[in-house]
């Protein structure tokens, strides 16, 4: 069910349909403005490309991994040194939570990159990457992908720290900006002028596109092992619901997807983590099941408390339930209590 829930998020829901309203916003909202006609357009287009290149799964790596990741990284690099180097302006003081708990602050906030639901998903669209140049030997497979792993770890952290010093600076650029995407192309045309405007439109498209790519076909693969209806079937049906879900524009996308976000993310969080140390465990599904559903069930009441639902009296006051981290010391007390009994039975 966690593993349905997860590729709907990042499908069809929320990630795919986003990549489309990121691009536009960042990229042609400005030259074509934010009318809904105009951004229907624009992902009528977007979904096309994503369809064509998502139909053939098996030259994903000739199309996303020669050509368009390529100019994806290239860009990635532009903007990340600019960023260093051309600061918009000096840091202001903190402000609302990030005063109190800025830590807790950003690591709820970063639920909304979905990169941990990413992580769960995209592992099928690796493996068929790699099986597709003829590796068949489960061990070449495996060194692959933890390579490719490492790699793009790297890559996210370094485009990460970017982007924390390109928004220190952006309150006199961008003054109440709805979200970072006006935020980013204010900076580019502060630093870059129109023409770097025009190349963000360009790196932000490409780069949008590749995502949207790659999410398609990992959960076309999986919908269509899980039901046996055929893979391309699929495709149209996840593009087509991206494609409604997208003109919704970015804001109100954002909006409704933090409280699900809100309530997936933990149990993703205790599946991942967890998996590190199965071994560790005589019979790890005695362990992670029952820590993963406990993060879920007070997950489900951080995201009803974000939606602005009112929680009885007891569920307000648990701890962290402030920063909105009510599930971590109950699934931290199941953990601790499971893998005693795992152990003692064992």
């Amino acid at each position: 069910l966690l593993t349905v829930i997860c590729y709907l998020a990042v499908g069809p829901l929320f990630a795919t349909p986003r990549t489309a309203t990121v691009s536009y916003e960042i990229g042609f909202s400005s030259y074509f403005g934010n009318e809904s006609g105009s951004l229907l357009i624009y992902s009528i287009i977007y979904f096309a490309v994503v369809t064509i290149v998502s139909l053939y799964p098996n030259k994903i790596l000739d199309t996303v991994g020669y050509f368009l990741s390529p100019l994806k990284i290239i860009s990635l690099i532009i903007l990340g040194v600019a960023a260093v180097m051309i600061p918009a302006s000096n840091p202001p003081a903190a402000i609302d939570n990030y005063v109190t708990s800025p830590v807790t602050e950003g690591f709820v906030n970063g639920y909304l990159t979905m990169d941990t639901l990413g992580a769960l998903v995209f592992g099928i669209v690796i493996v068929k990457a790699i099986t597709s140049r003829g590796v068949s030997d489960k061990k070449l497979i495996t060194k692959y992908a933890v390579n490719a792993g490492i790699i793009s770890g790297i890559g996210l952290t370094l485009v990460y720290l970017s982007l924390f010093k390109l928004g220190l600076g952006s309150h006199e650029i961008a003054p109440n900006a709805a979200n970072g995407a006006i935020i980013l192309h204010a900076y580019v045309q502060h630093a870059f002028g129109d023409m770097g405007a025009y190349f963000l439109s360009g790196m932000i498209f490409i780069a949008c596109m590749v995502t949207a790519i790659g999410l398609t076909c990992a959960c076309a693969e999986y919908f269509s092992s899980l039901t046996k209806i055929p893979y391309k079937i699929f495709v149209f049906i996840l593009v087509g619901f991206s494609l409604v879900i997208s003109n919704l524009g970015l804001t109100k996308l954002i909006a409704v997807s933090v409280p699900v976000l809100s309530a997936i993310y933990p149990p993703a969080i205790s599946v991942i983590m967890l998996s590190f140390c199965a071994n560790f465990f005589k019979k790890p599904s005695h362990v992670i099941a029952p820590v993963t559903l406990v993060a879920l069930i007070f997950g489900i009441f951080d995201g009803l408390k974000v939606a602005g639902f009112e929680l009885p009296a007891l569920l307000q006051n648990l701890p962290l339930s402030d920063q909105n981290l009510a599930w971590f010391i109950p699934s931290m007390i199941v953990l601790l209590i499971t893998a005693v009994i795992d152990r003692i039975r064992n």
